[in-house]
């Protein structure tokens, strides 16, 4: 699409001029005047803790940030690049941003493009922290796998697999298992605690996704279909046996532009012949596309999901075990209507 190809080469742009303002603000920050380092490999050991002084760790956005909180409990100073609420698929970083990779010695990121961002505000930044991608070991979904229609084609720019593992509560052992790691090695005095705060965070990880289970099975297979704003749910409907009818953006990512008349006009006869009761917004998404869809296609439009972010504090998506179980309760309840 032309707009498309318009506002990603914008946000490009952008997010290139913020790169080099940042670079500049770090070594500011940090009284430095030494060239960026290239950005580290996953393998490469990166900087360990210093003595006295509790480990500096980022975590790119809110949900990974809950997941390493998990682990580190009070043992760490955690920065969250990406807060709550915040869509990480269109995040603009901040000088803050570049000054905290700078000073941190363990990054956490969920990887397979997710954080089109980070690459360029860490080599900017000067950071010599130890880059660890979460999602490694993953069985991935290809992005084309979750495709409706021509944006399939456009999905190279966005990474050739869908990056939103979280979903199944499986691939959240696997990502708080390589946060241990990478706590660990960075942090040995303190590797014990880490063990310790990990197995009893998985071990609520796994009721959790035996309660995901037990709530889906109340659930008719043929009411398991799911219509939301983006192809965020794949690994969701992989392991708990939804299908995904369609999304409004039609994408993995939420940076692409709104869908033409004919592409709702299509998804809209999708959800009518599909029986589909119900259709859901995303907390990192206004909405009003699929606004548009429910009232076209004569459907219910269901309270909102947290997707790509978690929920502000005091909302039902504040942790990430809040946040699966808000969310698999509201597909039950308004699927099974």
């Amino acid at each position: 699409m032309q707009m498309h190809s318009l506002l990603s080469g914008a946000h490009t742009f952008c997010r290139v001029a913020l790169v080099l303002l940042f670079g500049l603000a770090a070594l500011t920050a940090c009284g430095g005047t030494s060239q960026p380092a290239a950005s580290a490999p996953t393998t490469e050991p990166g900087a360990t803790a210093v003595a006295g002084s509790p480990l500096k760790v980022v975590a790119t956005f809110s949900v990974l940030g809950d997941l390493a909180q998990n682990v580190a409990g009070d043992l760490v100073e955690l920065k969250t690049l990406a807060p709550a609420g915040a869509d990480a698929h269109t995040f603009e970083p901040r000088p803050a941003d570049s000054v905290a990779l700078a000073e941190a010695q363990v990054v956490f990121e969920n990887g397979l493009e997710f954080e089109e961002w980070l690459s360029d505000l860490f080599t900017a930044s000067g950071s010599q922290a130890q880059r660890v991608e979460v999602s490694e070991g993953i069985e991935l979904i290809t992005a084309e796998e979750g495709e409706h229609d021509e944006h399939a084609e456009e999905e190279g720019e966005h990474g050739e697999f869908d990056p939103h593992v979280w979903h199944d509560v499986n691939h959240a052992v696997i990502m708080v298992e390589h946060i241990h790691d990478g706590l660990a090695q960075a942090d040995p005095a303190n590797a014990d605690a880490y063990r310790a705060n990990a197995d009893s965070y998985l071990q609520q990880l796994k009721d959790l996704d035996a309660f995901v289970v037990e709530r889906v099975n109340t659930l008719p297979a043929e009411r398991r279909k799911l219509v939301t704003t983006h192809e965020t749910f794949g690994y969701f409907a992989r392991r708990y046996g939804f299908e995904i009818v369609g999304t409004a953006l039609g994408s993995v990512s939420t940076e692409v532009a709104d869908p033409s008349a004919a592409d709702i006009v299509e998804l809209v006869e999708q959800i009518k012949a599909s029986g589909v009761p119900a259709i859901f917004t995303e907390n990192i998404e206004g909405g009003g596309v699929t606004e548009r869809i429910a009232r076209e296609a004569g459907v219910e439009l269901a309270p909102t999901l947290y997707t790509d972010a978690l929920g502000e504090p005091g909302s039902n998506g504040e942790t990430y075990e809040q946040m699966m179980r808000y969310n698999v309760e509201t597909m039950v309840t308004a699927l099974g209507r």
